[in-house]
């Protein structure tokens, strides 16, 4: 018996675990209709656990250097195209200070896997980060590392972490990455980030070459195992210089839909609004906001870095200062009846009837 949209969606919200064909059936909507009325349902979760306030991060892009050689990825360490550049600790603690003066109670450190920026040396800027702004939350997006490792940037006082699985089959895995990686260690992380207590993120990229709606099943049958308090995903877009340079980016429609689906599956989890989306859609962050996102993470990295971080081409937010991105993005949600929230946000705490945070 085919289950009308309606017992589709009560099933993604209700269920316990949702059927792999469940899921195949969503993912292969593509009449705008129903499409819409998946958007509109997310809109409505999003608005019950958040209301109207979309909260912003700064986005500190700390090195563009990395150990991988992942083939879709501009960083990737054999890209001759790629400009390096590494931020010292006094670099990414003045970043801190301007983004704190703005407003945001969120800093987001996001690199590659350089080498020259240790565990150790990164727990010492994370404890010098909270020494001096004790109430701000430290978010880390710094790739695969160690459980030792992840224990001290813990220690060191950082609160979250994002560790995108990219994908959770294990062949196309294989096709995304070198030999020297596996999906095995990445999912390993991610389910030692969550014992030690880090809100964890994770997510996948969409259209990613090699990728099939069967593989999106399997990511989102894993994201529902593993019950991340942040998922990010964002369409693919090819990088010059890497085996994937003339691929076709993905679908920014696809990707709106399954914010959506995820909104509707975890109604409270943080789900941003990703550079990708923006890059590709002109309106590409009003689009993902009523799909059911409720993040944006402007970009604080110092303008004479910030278009030295090409995970891949065209990246959006590469200018104007960060005040200039604020007002900019006020403007932008207030057009669709929303507005910036300056909150930490915290993964477990929801906004009630009343405005007041609670669990």
């Amino acid at each position: 018996m085919i289950k009308s949209i309606e017992e589709l969606v009560e099933t993604v919200e209700s269920a316990a675990v949702v059927p792999a064909n469940v899921w195949q059936a969503l993912l292969n909507v593509t009449d705008s209709h129903i499409v819409a009325y998946i958007a509109d349902r997310a809109r409505m979760v999003a608005q019950a656990h958040f209301g109207l306030g979309v909260y912003v991060r700064a986005l500190i892009e700390i090195s563009s250097c990395c150990r991988n050689n992942c083939l879709y990825c501009g960083l990737r360490s054999s890209n001759r195209l790629a400009q390096r550049y590494r931020l010292g600790k006094e670099h990414i603690i003045e970043c801190c200070r301007a983004a704190a003066e703005l407003g945001f109670n969120t800093f987001v450190l996001q690199g590659g896997e350089d080498p020259l920026q240790s565990d150790e040396w990164l727990a010492y800027v994370v404890a010098t980060i909270k020494s001096e702004f004790p109430e701000k939350a430290v978010t880390l997006s710094v790739g695969e590392r160690s459980a030792i490792g992840y224990a001290m940037l813990r220690a060191a006082g950082a609160d979250r972490y994002l560790l995108r699985h990219e994908t959770a089959d294990s062949w196309h895995y294989s096709q995304l990455h070198p030999k020297s990686m596996s999906i095995d260690n990445r999912q390993n992380c991610l389910a030692e980030l969550k014992k030690l207590g880090f809100q964890v993120g994770s997510g996948m990229m969409v259209g990613s070459p090699g990728q099939t709606t069967e593989h999106l099943v399997k990511d989102l049958m894993f994201l529902d195992e593993l019950k991340p308090q942040m998922i990010g995903l964002g369409p693919f877009i090819p990088a010059a210089g890497t085996p994937f340079a003339n691929e076709h980016p993905g679908s920014v429609d696809r990707t709106l839909l399954i914010i959506s689906l995820l909104r509707l599956r975890f109604p409270a989890a943080l789900i941003p609004v990703t550079t990708a989306i923006a890059t590709l859609c002109a309106n590409g962050t009003e689009r993902a906001i009523l799909a059911g996102a409720n993040v944006v993470m402007p970009n604080m990295t110092p303008l004479e870095y910030r278009e030295k971080y090409t995970i891949y081409n065209n990246k959006k937010g590469s200018g104007s200062e960060s005040a200039q991105q604020l007002e900019l993005l006020a403007r932008k949600l207030d057009s669709i009846g929303y507005f910036i929230d300056f909150s930490r946000g915290d993964c477990w705490e929801v906004k009630c009837e009343n405005g007041k945070l609670g669990s």
